[in-house]
């Protein structure tokens, strides 16, 4: 073929401020096929300024006209039944976070994805940030720092008025804004700052260096009220008796910027690193190797998602790229989110769910 077929399940404000320009401008060899989203004039209306062939609000009849390449951007209580779907269609898959609203539908999508021979990815353009494969490869390269035995991941972002019902984030489309029960309808989102940001911290803590959360103890906390926390806080139990914290906070967005606060911290046997998203800086040590202080370029560390779509592309493509945001990836971060809130629901220290069959 010599396009590829693209689909696009949910076609929200950062589908549409983010993942459609991004491969309108940069990609050749992607054709706009089908959208697909509520609302028939505002779906009309994407149809007619992307160039999308077919358009309608059922994503059946998308997946029916044909795709090579899914982006599922629907609610994150839809991810699993949406993604499942184009799956089994036969096209490879690029699924928002959070992944899916259960630790269970993802694995179930991981099996799935290999079952059909698929690509599935999760959007955690933070992976694929140069200065974070530059970290990660760096740590590699020092032989990694052994079993992790202290743990840090602390994320602040300007979300207060999102998880609140006051507003929107900082880059949503002017087109499309967000609707506000996909992120604060519990039903649709699974939670508040956990399932809208920590679940990217999470995804790259996870990615950096092996580390297996085994259970988690948690609190949240919501002062602007609302039906979805703002504030997040847990101690992690790791394997091999290691211990660590993970928190996440709705900052002010005006004093944010577009940049969020973003560390990751990690105590090993052999060594340890601490990773300053925010002020592009990366300090790593192993014994017998030494120390290093890595700063990158000024504003590394500022979140884009360019490159989840970019890699789905390519992966369909047969290219040899990595896949920095595997659904295996996406099932862990699920898991340790899942555990994070039925913690705070009252459960106490809450195991985290292992693949099944595992």
């Amino acid at each position: 073929m010599s396009k590829l077929r693209l689909c696009v399940i949910g076609a929200g404000s950062w589908a549409v401020s983010s993942h459609l320009p991004e491969l309108a401008k940069r990609r050749d060899d992607v054709e706009f096929h089908g959208v697909c989203r509520l609302g028939g004039d505002l779906l009309a209306r994407i149809r007619d300024d992307w160039g999308f062939a077919y358009a309608s609000e059922d994503y059946r009849e998308v997946l029916a006209r044909g795709a090579d390449i899914v982006l599922v951007g629907s609610p994150a209580a839809l991810h699993h039944e949406h993604a499942k779907a184009a799956l089994e269609a036969g096209a490879h898959v690029l699924v928002e976070k959070p992944f899916t609203a259960t630790s269970a539908q993802a694995w179930d999508l991981v099996d799935t994805a290999a079952s059909a021979g698929r690509q599935l990815l999760i959007a955690y353009g933070y992976n694929y940030r140069p200065m974070m494969r530059a970290a990660r490869d760096h740590i590699a390269g020092l032989g990694g720092i052994g079993p992790v035995e202290s743990l840090m991941v602390h994320m602040a972002s300007g979300t207060r008025e999102l998880l609140s019902g006051a507003g929107a984030y900082a880059r949503a489309s002017d087109l499309s804004a967000p609707d506000p029960a996909t992120w604060v309808d519990p039903a649709l989102s699974g939670g508040g700052y956990g399932q809208a940001q920590l679940t990217h911290a999470l995804g790259l803590a996870l990615w950096l260096h092996e580390v297996d959360v085994t259970a988690v103890d948690a609190v949240v906390a919501s002062p602007l009220g609302g039906t979805v926390e703002q504030h997040d806080a847990a101690v992690l139990h790791l394997a091999g008796g290691g211990i660590g914290t993970l928190s996440g906070a709705s900052a002010h967005q005006r004093a944010m910027g577009y940049r969020d606060q973003l560390q990751v911290r990690m105590v090993g046997r052999d060594g340890q690193f601490q990773l300053d998203v925010e002020n592009d800086r990366l300090r790593a040590y192993r014994e017998g190797t030494g120390d290093a202080d890595v700063t990158f370029p000024e504003g590394s560390g500022r979140y884009e998602c360019d490159g989840p779509p970019h890699t789905l592309v390519d992966l369909a493509l047969g290219r040899a790229v990595r896949n920095c945001s595997p659904g295996e990836l996406g099932a862990r971060t699920v898991a340790v989110l899942e555990a994070l809130y039925a913690s705070a629901a009252g459960q106490g220290t809450v195991p985290v769910a292992r693949r099944p069959g595992t």
